[in-house]
């Protein structure tokens, strides 16, 4: 049969659009599939991106709530940016580095000179870690120098989310150079051993201001937010023993924000704390043998913090069992078998423009192990608190007064002379000084006078004051 020309024309380009249809589908089917992939790629670096910016938004909201967990920040009770609290939570903008991924570490510090000039020895220690005076003529006499052991370095390690949780991990490795010399000959003085101060991790849930802290710390009768301003005593600040009181401890510390998520009004918080018992003997202080290790009696404390623009406040209450037969029941007790130690204590700060004004008062009974009773150990009363006021005449200079007072039972100190007791019966400390900041520098001139009634027998009494003068230089890191 014939076919017409232009028919047979168009049946040929048919076919071939058909042959080149049937060959381009493959091709095209593997473009496409290159260009998913391709775009796979590229949303998955986009997703990877915006996890690490999900997780650096993470860690920085932990730290927000770190800081206001602990109220380890300069506010009300940090006026002066020279004051204890300050030093242990300056926030300087310094390198950190990473040490896997997700944890970061960050190292912060202190570096402090104090020159002083003593009328006589005091307990503790001269210098920086000077307190009450010794009584007794071997410890009259001028004395001088210049120590360096309030120099301290902390390092910060801020950590992943702890699994597919909304908990963030972090934690605080703290020492300074209280631990004693390095040995006892001519040039001991000058080699100061280090001294582990703080160790903990913190299990944070920003979601829920749960704080959970784990490992030595201070206990929760220790102002950490209310430290009395000065350079010169840091480590050993002003009144410590003898006006207020507090230790570090081993333990676990759960912190809980009661209006979590509140924008406006005062922030409430609540902390719970367990830690590790201690006493002065019958046995082993340095092996878990003392009095306050026998059984399974630990400190059990509860502290409540408010917080509103320039004022906080605080009370903190503690209780803990001791047993002076010791571990195994077997040492002689002296007076009684056993002592129940109570305390109780409210504070707080206020910042209002130039002014700062400080100030506690506590009571309680066997506190010794919290550096109560003028550090005396037995079932011995005791009341004490402190003041401080200070003014900021210009951004940078500043002035402070500061007194301190502290008076055990008379009758318990007597009772308990020989058995823990020292004789120490009642101390005051004044303390004024100047202060000039400027940046992370500060310079300060402090003169502090304590006088300590004491008796040795129970019937005679002799009163002891000393003096110190110093000059202090600090720069925080």
């Amino acid at each position: 049969m014939n076919r017409h020309p232009m028919f047979c024309a168009l049946a040929a380009s048919l076919a071939l659009a058909g042959t080149t249809s049937v060959v381009a589908a493959p091709m095209q089917q593997g473009s496409d599939i290159k260009a998913l992939h391709s775009l796979i790629d590229r949303q998955q670096q986009q997703i990877d991106q915006q996890q690490k910016e999900i997780q650096m938004l993470r860690q920085s909201v932990m730290k927000l709530e770190h800081a206001q967990a602990t109220q380890q920040q300069p506010s009300p009770a940090a006026a002066a940016p020279s004051t204890q609290v300050a030093a242990e939570t300056a926030k300087s903008q310094v390198p950190s580095f990473v040490t896997s991924p997700g944890v970061t570490v960050a190292m912060h510090g202190i570096i402090s000179a104090t020159a002083f000039h003593q009328s006589r020895n005091f307990y503790f220690g001269n210098g920086q870690n000077a307190e009450m005076p010794l009584p007794g003529a071997a410890n009259d006499g001028a004395l001088s120098g210049v120590d360096v052991r309030n120099t301290r370095f902390w390092f910060d390690i801020t950590g992943p989310r702890v699994g597919s949780s909304n908990w963030l991990a972090s934690g605080r490795i703290e020492a300074d150079f209280f631990g004693g010399f390095n040995g006892s000959g001519a040039y001991s003085r000058q080699q100061a051993t280090p001294r582990l101060r703080q160790a903990y991790v913190d299990l944070t849930n920003p979601d829920t201001g749960t704080t959970v802290r784990m490992g030595q710390q201070w206990e929760l009768m220790f102002p950490i937010s209310n430290v009395p301003s000065s350079l010169a005593h840091v480590a050993f600040p002003l009144g410590f023993g003898a006006g207020y009181i507090g230790w570090r401890y081993p333990g676990v510390v759960l912190m809980q924000d009661l209006n979590h998520g509140t924008d406006s009004g005062a922030k409430w918080r609540l902390d719970l704390g367990a830690f590790d018992g201690n006493w002065s003997g019958p046995g082993d202080n340095l092996n878990y043998q003392s009095a306050g290790n026998a059984n399974f009696h630990p400190q059990l404390q509860a502290r409540i913090n408010v917080k509103d623009g320039d004022w906080l406040g605080y009370a903190a209450a503690t209780w803990s069992r001791i047993d002076l037969s010791g571990v195994g029941g077997s040492a002689p007790t002296p007076i009684q078998s056993t002592i129940t130690s109570t305390g109780y204590e409210v504070g707080g700060a206020w910042t209002p423009g130039p002014w700062m004004f400080k100030g506690q008062v506590y009571t309680g009974k066997g506190l010794g192990q919290l550096f109560g009773d003028l550090v005396q150990f037995g079932d011995i009363s005791e009341k004490g608190g402190f003041v401080q006021a200070g003014y900021k005449f210009t951004p940078n200079w500043s002035a402070n007064l500061f007194y301190a007072y502290s008076k055990p039972d008379t009758g318990d100190v007597i009772d308990w002379l020989g058995y823990g007791a020292s004789g120490r019966l009642k101390n005051r400390q004044a303390a004024i000084n100047l202060e000039y900041s400027q940046g992370p520098y500060a310079l300060g001139l402090e003169w502090l006078r304590d006088t300590l009634d004491t008796t040795t027998d129970g019937s005679d009494r002799t009163r002891t004051s000393g003096n110190q003068f110093s000059i202090s230089a600090m720069y925080k890191f």
